[in-house]
């Protein structure tokens, strides 16, 4: 790709998302270049979109436009394996599954309700630590805090290493200490593995501190740029106010 810079060990590119649902127009050619080893946030009013922009990048809501990825080591295209970190999942309080059976589930094909695999319970226990989660690895996922399943569902999404993580509110109804720790681990993914990371957040003061990237929503692209900027800009200040 001739006249290309690349930007890291790979690039990941949202190429001009329009998404409808009946004639109410949602989503209007976003564009989206999602930096390795960086924090772009998605920022927004309520309606403007920013859950159904992932929603298309995943695939789960018909769409127009596509999403690419670039290993700029090798300069080829190549299919793009993504993380996700929902807002939230429904769990029963008290459910007797544990971390490991729902860690399990999600790695391999051997039936849960069989006896631990010795093997893959040390690689999910190796997976939790990266998180600080490696003692939760027997404790019923009913009986998690928010804190600690967010933490579970992060070591679960990065196994194995995505090219694109997203993040979907994933603090939301976490305590301040547990939604700062959070972001301090999110933080820490990008910087070791190089990570490209996409999240939406509502806490703006998080975003001026971690984001190196922000994005200012409204259907289409209003704004984009380095924190300071967006929140500096006229089109921020006439959604979110001084």
């Amino acid at each position: 790709m001739a006249g290309t810079v690349a930007c890291g060990l790979h690039c990941t590119k949202i190429n001009n998302i329009n998404v409808k649902f009946g004639k109410e127009v949602v989503l209007k050619n976003v564009n989206i270049h999602v930096h390795c080893g960086q924090l772009t946030v998605i920022i927004g009013r309520n309606g403007a979109g920013k859950s159904t922009l992932l929603k298309a990048i995943l695939g789960e809501v018909e769409h127009t436009g596509n999403i690419t990825f670039m290993d700029m080591k090798e300069n080829v295209a190549k299919r793009i394996k993504i993380g996700y970190v929902p807002q939230s999942i429904h769990i029963e309080k008290h459910m007797p599954t544990t971390v490991y059976d729902l860690f399990a589930s999600c790695i391999c094909h051997i039936p849960v309700f069989l006896k631990k695999d010795k093997k893959i319970y040390q690689e999910i226990k190796e997976q939790l630590k990266l998180f600080g989660a490696e003692k939760l690895i027997d404790k019923s996922i009913g009986d998690l805090s928010g804190g600690e399943l967010q933490r579970v569902l992060l070591a679960i999404a990065t196994k194995p290493t995505p090219n694109l993580l997203i993040l979907d509110e994933p603090v939301s109804g976490i305590d301040k200490n547990g939604t700062k720790d959070f972001y301090e681990l999110v933080d820490n993914l990008k910087r070791k593995y190089d990570m490209s990371i996409l999240l939406v957040s509502h806490d703006l003061e998080l975003v001026k501190k971690y984001a190196d990237k922000v994005i200012l929503l409204e259907k289409e692209v209003i704004k984009e740029g380095k924190p300071e900027e967006v929140f500096r800009s006229l089109e921020f200040k006439n959604r979110f106010g001084e």
